[in-house]
This record gives structure tokens, sequence and C-alpha cells, in this order.
């Protein structure tokens, strides 16, 4: 089965993706490109709905969130921006947990030890027993690697990447294609008698409503000759950190270049429900070997771990949990969209008087989530003594729900603007927060486009 295919599966399965969007829905998907609603790169917040509420200012957990953070979210027209897991900036230290972004590199040194291991046994055999040993990184060509990608069907923000062996992720994918070799060799001579060039496409999902995630792999060999051809795979998965893995599906399956092995794995993170707000990072591992008839035993296992996955409780306004990746989101407000005021009023503050939070920067927003300290940056920046002309509101930058907010922060910009956008543009801070899991102290940037 191709992994498009099992993707659309397991995504049924957990409730995470739809196969197609309403009338409403696709009227409502046309229209994003202009009209100022957030997104975060490449996932955009709906049309802000009359009467949703913002969700630190709510005192208990509501029904009316808990159904908006399930509803399906169009993708925004413009194409996703993912960034490499091991290259987020501000993302280079481990989390609360001690995970980092996966590099399979780093597990090179091990699978030569294992290898030599094994030759080393053979040898003093003096066996002709073939021992096979696959590692990540390939001999192969920079061409034969790039038709091989070219001819399989992929993410285009994570095909556009090539077989550089990173993963690319955003707030609830990731994606990567992973080159590496199986080599099979006479440990009495040390000649090589049959090699495999292969790639990993692997693809992580999460949903901002559901304590589980996914995990696949898919096996494609790019070519193959001598003692490697006929070869198998199989596998399982692991989980460490604040994880269980719930299901995993990888059994012995024959790969050739035109029949790939599949493997399908779902965590479920073990953070405690109660109380609200607790959260913690889990990372899964693909695990798999290969095997044939005639070898010594299988090739030494290779392992690629996903990126960490920060699964929580703690979103304000809503009870259900969710999980995101490693990614920093981006709320986009429009120029010539509904919001022009709103939107001048942030470019102004960002670019002449230098305020944290533009897009392209790693000066980021972080969430603020205590009521009192908003209503005490929102009253130090926009007090009621303020005159307001009419149709006018005040508006504040950076915004009152964020540490760098105006009595936490210290630094901030406030001007007049049509009473409607400030609202209407303060409920699209509030679905962006809600929609990408915004929590306490998470980052995110203000893109004005």
């Amino acid at each position: 089965m191709r992994l498009k295919h099992a993707l659309a599966a397991g995504a049924v399965s957990l409730g995470l993706l739809s196969s197609c969007l309403s009338v409403a829905q696709a009227a409502e998907h046309a229209a994003l490109g202009t009209n100022g609603v957030a997104q975060a790169a490449g996932e955009a917040v709906p049309a802000v709905p009359d009467g949703i509420p913002v969700p630190e200012e709510l005192d208990e957990d509501s029904q009316e969130l808990d159904e908006a953070i399930s509803q399906p979210v169009p993708e925004a027209l413009e194409g996703e921006v993912p960034t490499a897991a091991s290259e987020a900036p501000g993302e280079e230290a481990p989390g609360e947990d001690g995970l980092q972004a996966p590099d399979p590199l780093v597990g090179v040194p091990d699978a030569e030890a294992a290898c030599r291991a094994r030759m080393t046994v053979a040898q003093a055999q003096e066996s002709d027993t073939p021992v096979a040993c696959v590692a990540w990184a390939s001999s192969a060509t920079a061409s034969e690697l790039r038709a091989a990608v070219t001819a399989w069907p992929t993410p285009a923000w994570c095909d556009d990447h090539g077989t550089n062996g990173k993963w690319y992720v955003n707030r609830f994918k990731a994606c990567g294609i992973f080159p590496a070799d199986l080599t099979v060799i006479n440990p009495r001579t040390g000649t090589v008698i049959g090699r495999m060039h292969y790639l990993v496409r692997a693809y992580a999902y999460s949903g901002r409503d559901v304590k589980t995630w996914a995990y696949q792999v898919e096996v494609m060999v790019v070519s193959a000759s001598g003692a490697a051809v006929g070869a198998s795979a199989n596998g399982g998965a692991r989980c460490a950190g604040k994880c269980k893995v719930t299901k995993s599906t990888f059994p012995s399956q024959l790969v050739s270049q035109s029949k790939d092995a599949v493997g399908q794995f779902f965590m479920d993170t073990t953070i405690v429900t109660s109380p609200k707000g607790q959260k913690g990072e889990g990372q899964a591992s693909a695990v798999w070997r290969f095997t044939k008839a005639g070898w010594a035993g299988p090739s030494n296992d290779i392992v690629l771990p996903t990126p960490p996955v920060r699964c929580d409780n703690a979103l304000p306004g809503t009870s259900k949990p969710g999980c995101v990746m490693p990614y920093i989101p981006e709320l986009v407000y429009a120029r010539n969209g509904e919001y022009p005021e709103l939107a001048q009023h942030i470019q102004d503050a960002q670019t002449t008087d230098n305020l944290p939070g533009k897009h392209g920067t790693t000066r980021y927003l972080t969430r603020l989530t205590n009521k009192t300290k908003i209503t005490e940056n929102r009253n130090t920046s926009c007090p009621s003594s303020l005159p307001r002309p009419a149709g006018k509101q005040c508006d504040e930058y950076p915004f009152a729900s964020t540490w760098q907010g105006a009595k936490t922060g210290g630094s901030y910009s406030r001007r007049m603007i049509d009473a409607r956008q400030n609202r209407s543009g303060g409920q699209a801070l509030a679905l962006f927060y809600l929609y990408n899991r915004i929590i306490e102290k998470d980052r995110f940037l203000v893109w004005i486009k």
C-alpha cells in the first residue's frame, strides 16, 4: 500500500483529516488569500464567527470552544513554509523532557560498530555466509536519488527539499526523506556481494484536539544488486518521554523498485488529564531491519526518531488535550484585508518602533494567559481615561495577551483604529491561539503582508 493511501486511512481513524471541504468551507478557502485572516504558515484561521469568546476571558472550559477546536480548518492558498526541525530558530535547546530534534546521522557510528561486531564473529568462523549491514547516508548519486523522489508522490513542502535527510515541520505535520544503504558482505573475503540504495519517506502528524499522534515510514528501493536483491523489511516502534506506543504495524514485506515496505504507528501521550495545565514531550522512533534467506541473520537495526511532539491539556478555554510539533507559528494580517488599520499599526510598531514579533526574526512574542496580568497590560497601554474618537478603539501592540505587553514587557505602541477592525482582529488572534494550541509562554510571530 502506497504511503499516501496509508496516511489517508490512518488520519481518518484518528479523526485528524477531512477528505473534502463543504461548499461553505470551499468558498471560505477561496477567499483566504486577501481577507487578512490569521494563518500559521499554510494553515489558515477561518473567517471570525460572531460571538466566539476570547479564550483567556473564560472562567471555565467552554463547550463552544471545545466544538470550535474540533472543526476542520481549511488549508491556506499559499504554500506551506515548513522549518527544518534541526534548524528551527530558537528551538535548538532540548525541551523540558530533554528531547531534541533528531539527526539520523548521529546513529551512524553505532550502526558501523554493530556491523563490525557481526563481521568479527563471522570472520573468526571463516564463514562465507553473507552479513548484511545498514546505515544512513547513501553512496547513490544525487541524480539517482532525485529521480526516485520525483517518481514518488510526496507532499510538495517535503519533496522540495530533496533527499537531505532532515525533518521539516509545521504545527501539526512533519515530513522528511532520508537516504540509506544496505550492504551485503562476504565476511571471509571482505568482498561486497550485494548493495541496496533506498530512501525512507517518513511522515508524522498530530491533532489539535486529540492526545494521539501518528507516524508512518515507507521504504523505497532506488537500486539493488547481488545478494541484496529480494530482501524484506520489518520492524516496530518505540516512544521516549511522555508517550506510549498504542499500535505498531510493520510486518515483513519484500522490498523492490516496484514494491515498498510500509510501517504505521500510533502513540498516545501519557501526561495526566487532571488537573488542567499539564504538558509533556514524547518522541517516537521507527526501528526496522532487513532479512533474506541465506544471510547470516537479519541486518543490524536502523532507527529513525521523529521530532519531539508536545502534548498538553493547558489551552485556555477548552478541555480537550492536543499535540503539536516543534514549530513556531505565525499570525498573518494583510494590509489590504479585513483589518487594514490594525495591520498598519502592527507594521509601524514592528518597523518604526522596533517592537518584537516581526516575521523573519527571532524576537518572538510569547503568550500570557494570566487574566490579571493581561488586564494590567491593557490598562497600561489603553487606560479607560484615554479619549476614544467616535467609532474608534484603542489598539495596543505587542498584544496584551503576551509577556511583551505594555506592563509585563515595558515597551509598546498604541493607536486609535476602527472599532470593528479592533474587535474582529482580536477575535482572529484568539482563534489563532486556539487552532494552533498556543499555551502559556509558547512563542509566535506576526507577519504583516
